[in-house]
């Protein structure tokens, strides 16, 4: 049976640095963290209901560091990775939207 782990990993760290990408592009601080419930709270400002329409994401925080060490946990299934690929893409997909906004609307990059 494979192992899918990584897959939560790399769900989280997608959906974690494209949402610091969004707030850096508006230079808000947001310290060391891999919660992305926080940066979603951070980004909220920024994307009036972001937070609350990828509200789902906030449950891959758990795979930013425990994915790499050995865990009580049990493993993910194929549908679980499947799931979170899924979340972490609407992640990316939103901040995309969100940043390529920037861009069509003539503003200026930093």
């Amino acid at each position: 049976m494979p192992a899918y782990d990584l897959v939560g990993f790399h769900a989280q760290q997608a959906a974690e640095k494209s949402l610091k990408a969004l707030l850096i592009r508006h230079q808000v601080p947001f310290g060391k963290t891999h919660d992305l419930e926080d940066l979603l709270q951070l980004a909220e400002p920024l994307a009036p209901g972001i937070r609350q329409e990828l509200a789902e994401a906030g449950a891959l925080t758990t795979y930013a560091v425990d994915a790499r060490y050995p865990s009580e946990e049990p493993p993910l299934d194929r549908d679980e990775a499947t799931h979170h690929l899924a979340v972490a893409k609407k992640v990316l997909d939103r901040v995309e939207t969100l940043l390529k906004s920037y861009l069509d609307a003539g503003r200026p990059s930093l």
